[in-house]
């Protein structure tokens, strides 16, 4: 069982190139699987496709998970059974004829532009760490970047005077992003006071690192910002990928066409990019409630 989920964990990495984090949690459902096969002293190749659905059907039930969840946990064993048979292991997939939960379009949260321009004009920014809260806070809303890709940058990624950075996404793919003068100003400041603090001392190539000079954490970095969002008097909870629907959903509500949208979050397919289409359309009906005159 321990060498089918390590080749499992190889073929997620290194042949499909999926991200560390879909690797981990595909990973972590495949073991709860083989745990689960193991108490019912069962094999997963000996699994029928009524035996995994009784065993999704425990977790829908029994843990009481959202859609999103059970979507999750099917897709991990759905690849898990494709690799069985890609590695000659199985001669029929008993996961073939199986449909994934349909997942129920939500417009996603984001912050108002009030509230971005509350928390990107706060004052005190002589301080390295506030500094670096405001820097990173800039970049995740000024090119939309999740949270591994901005605690990822080097500064060889960053081309101030044509005004892009350069990111490394899921999957290792790459993209250039273009990014205000406002963010690459706030990234200058920040990049001073690290300068200042660590000199010619030893400290992580990444941009953003913490008091002793490693790459800054995500756990750390939340914090920052939720720290920030209460001084600025925010009263939404922040959190990074907050500030990615954020770029999305104002460059959507300001006319940007979702293929461009598309490019710059660096989706694969423009079905994940059209979610942001019901920001859109949400932002049309508040106004329409709002100013029809026979409301």
């Amino acid at each position: 069982m321990k060498e089918l989920a390590e080749a499992f964990y190889r073929y997620l990495t290194l042949e499909r190139g999926l991200s560390r984090n879909t690797c981990l949690a595909y990973a972590g459902d495949l073991k709860a699987f083989l745990d689960y096969c193991e108490a019912r002293k069962s094999g997963p190749l000996n699994a029928d496709a009524h035996f995994i659905e009784e065993y999704l059907w425990a977790l829908k039930s029994g843990s009481k998970l959202k859609a999103a969840s059970i979507f999750r946990k099917t897709e991990a064993l759905r690849s898990f059974y494709r690799f069985m048979m890609m590695e000659g292991k199985l001669k029929a997939d008993p996961t073939r004829n199986f449909r994934s939960p349909r997942l129920a379009q939500r417009v996603p949260k984001f912050v108002s532009e009030r509230d971005m321009e509350k928390l990107l004009s706060f004052p005190a920014r002589d301080r390295f760490a506030q500094m670096r809260t405001i820097a990173a806070i800039e970049l995740l809303y000024a090119a939309g970047l999740r949270i591994s890709e901005l605690l990822s940058l080097r500064l060889e990624a960053v081309n101030a005077q044509q005004g892009w950075i350069r990111v490394f996404g899921k999957g290792a793919k790459e993209r250039v992003v273009p990014v205000h003068s406002a963010a690459l100003a706030a990234l200058k400041k920040y990049l001073f006071l690290r300068q200042a603090k660590f000199g010619g001392g030893a400290a992580a190539a990444e941009i953003f690192v913490n008091r002793s000079g490693r790459k800054l954490s995500r756990v750390q970095l939340w914090k920052d910002i939720a720290k920030l969002g209460k001084e600025a008097d925010v009263s939404a909870g922040l959190h990074p990928h907050l500030f990615r629907h954020t770029f999305a959903s104002h460059l959507v509500q300001g006319g940007a066409d979702l293929r461009a949208v598309q490019e710059m979050l660096g989706h694969s397919s423009l079905n994940t990019t059209q979610i942001y289409s019901h920001v859109e359309k949400s932002g049309v009906k508040a106004a329409h409630e709002k100013f029809h005159p026979d409301k």
